[in-house]
Order: C-alpha cells, then structure tokens, then sequence
C-alpha cells in the first residue's frame, strides 16, 4: 500500500512536525544506521559499462525521472547507445527484462519506466547488478540507472543527486533533516553528499536561481540547475487536475503557473494504482463544473486505456541551463562523445 507524503516532513517550525519528530526521531536512528551498514559493506559489481546514477537523498518529489530523461536524451544525441535501468517500482516483474511498451504495463513494470520507454531502452530488475548487466550484454555503453544512490550493489562510474529546488515559504527540501520516519531523508544529507560528484537542482519554470541557504547546504558539492518545464501548454479551459507523485501540491502549483484554469485538484500518494471508482468520482467532480481532466505524463501511463482517451496528460521536461557543465559530469564517466 503506498501512503501519502507527509507534509509536515518540509515544514520544519510546525508544532505538530515538532511532535512527531519527537516520537519517530528514535526509529530514524535504526533507520540511518542499517542504511549505513548496508552501503559500507557492500562488494559494488561492475557491470561491464559506465552506469550513471540519478539517485536522491530524500523519499520521493525531487523529480528524478525527469532528469534521468534528460540526461540520457543528452547522452544520445552525441551518439552513446544508452539504456536505462529502473527498479520497475509498483510492477510485479522481477527482471532482470527490458520494457516493451506494446505488451507491459505500469501494473507489470512500473510506471516510471513504461515512461521512458517510449524514448529509449529501458531495463526493469530488483537486482540492480543484474538489470545492468543484462543492459550491457544488450550492447548498452552507458546505462543511466533512475535511482539507487542508496543501492551499493552496482559499481558507480557517476553518481548525481536530483535534489527539488522549490524552497520558498516554509518549506524545505530536506526538512530539518530528519531520517525517515521523523522526516524524508533516506538517510542523513553529508552521507549522501560524500558518495555524490554532483548535485542536481532542479527548479520550478518560474524560479531563474535557487535559494543561497539551499546551495550553502550542500557543502560546496558541484551543482547544475535545470528546469522543469512544461513540454506544451497545459488544456485550455477548466480542468479538474489530479496526481499520485511524490509531491502532488508541486503540480497543482505548476498547472496554475503555467496557466491552467484549475477548479479543482485531487492528491494521491505516489504510484497510486487508480480504479474505475475513483476514476468515475474524478469524472463526476468534473462534470460538476463542465470541466476537462488533466494529469501528469507519470500518472496518466497508470490510467486503463478508456480512460487515458478522457484525460489529458500534461507532460514536464527538464531542461538544464549549462549543457557544457553537465557534458563535462558526464565525460567523468565516459559518458560523453
């Protein structure tokens, strides 16, 4: 069952954060150290190609399939056989097996990876070291491995961190941070940034620089910014928007930015599995205020083909702002023409 992102994770002077923190601070401990362990223990395999991870340090919301997307389109264009490997979180497949947008769905594979599926190819397997593998023995020369910062299992020839750059108000990327469950960290930020070679800030279309305290966080780490944008505009006239992502409230934000007329917005946790009666509900509510119904590319490969024909999807790219920088991060890994 996934459960919704608590919000009070990113609101760090709330006194119910306080309270909670209090209580969960204990089992976050066992949390940390278990993560620890696990990582220096590890014997990493190499695969037999550069892997490039885009991985994080908190659960979920920091857009990393996006700049996975972006990063492998970028690797292609200069003429790398790229394929990229996914834990295929949410499908029942186990893998190692690469995804074929014709015959699997998001139920089989997950939906990150039916996703980008579309673009190139896509590995799914819970053995990260196997899927990558398999990848290379495919003729892969670079596989581009959509999370897994935390996964020692496979040799890292790149390890980047997406960290989520919208810090306005009260919110923060990392909480105050907090190892989960007292906060979203998955473990603790200078132990993560200390196996990173860079960081990843992605920002909102209509925040040009990050906030000074978030870079300063980041202990002089290489950072890029990139962007994230919408691919076309969002439908015209009103739309009942709704999202099971790490982060709903980031798209509703985002819909009404980019000038969506928004009556109405439905949050789920992320890779919320929709039914016909929630999707029915959806529908009425729209119906309701003659309405349209609109999604994320992510939550709409979810969606039983009748209804993907009722809702739009509203599809986000990450566009980075120095491609000269981030060719450099990647020739680091051979990753580059």
């Amino acid at each position: 069952m996934n459960l919704a992102t608590p919000r009070w994770w990113y609101q760090r002077d709330r006194e119910e954060a306080v309270a909670l923190r209090a209580v969960l601070t204990p089992v976050s401990w066992a949390w940390a150290a278990v993560t620890a362990r696990r990582i220096a223990k590890a014997q990493p395999q190499d695969p037999g190609a550069p892997v490039i991870c885009i991985g994080n340090v908190t659960l979920g919301g920091a857009g990393k399939t996006p700049v996975v997307r972006a990063v492998a389109a970028r690797l292609a264009a200069q003429g790398r056989a790229v394929h990229l490997l996914s834990r295929g979180y949410g499908g029942s497949l186990k893998g190692p097996v690469r995804v074929d947008p014709e015959i699997h769905t998001s139920a089989d594979v997950g939906d990150e990876p039916l996703m980008l599926a579309r673009d190139l190819p896509v590995w799914i397997a819970r053995d990260r070291a196997a899927g990558a593998k398999a990848a290379a023995a495919a003729g892969a020369e670079v596989v581009v491995m959509d999370d897994g910062h935390q996964n020692p299992s496979v040799a890292k020839a790149l390890s980047l961190i997406v960290v989520d750059g919208e810090t306005r108000g009260e919110e923060w990327p990392f909480g105050d941070g907090a190892v989960f469950p007292a906060g979203p960290m998955r473990e603790p930020l200078a132990a993560g940034l200390a196996r990173a070679d860079g960081v990843v800030i992605l920002l909102p279309a209509d925040m040009t620089i990050p906030e000074p305290d978030l870079v300063r966080a980041l202990h002089r780490k290489p950072h890029l910014c990139a962007h994230l944008r919408p691919v076309a505009a969002p439908p015209a006239g009103p739309q009942v928007g709704f999202a099971g992502v790490g982060k709903p409230w980031k798209v509703e934000r985002a819909l009404r930015a980019a000038g969506c007329e928004l009556v109405d917005f439905a949050p789920f946790p992320d890779h919320f599995a929709y039914d016909a009666a929630t999707l029915q509900r959806l529908a009425d509510r729209a119906a309701e205020f003659k309405a349209g119904l609109v999604t994320t590319e992510k939550d709409w490969v979810r969606l039983p083909p009748e209804w993907q024909a009722r809702v739009a999807a509203w599809p986000v790219q990450a566009v980075f702002g120095d491609l000269a920088a981030l060719d450099a991060l990647l020739a680091r890994a051979g990753g580059a023409a």
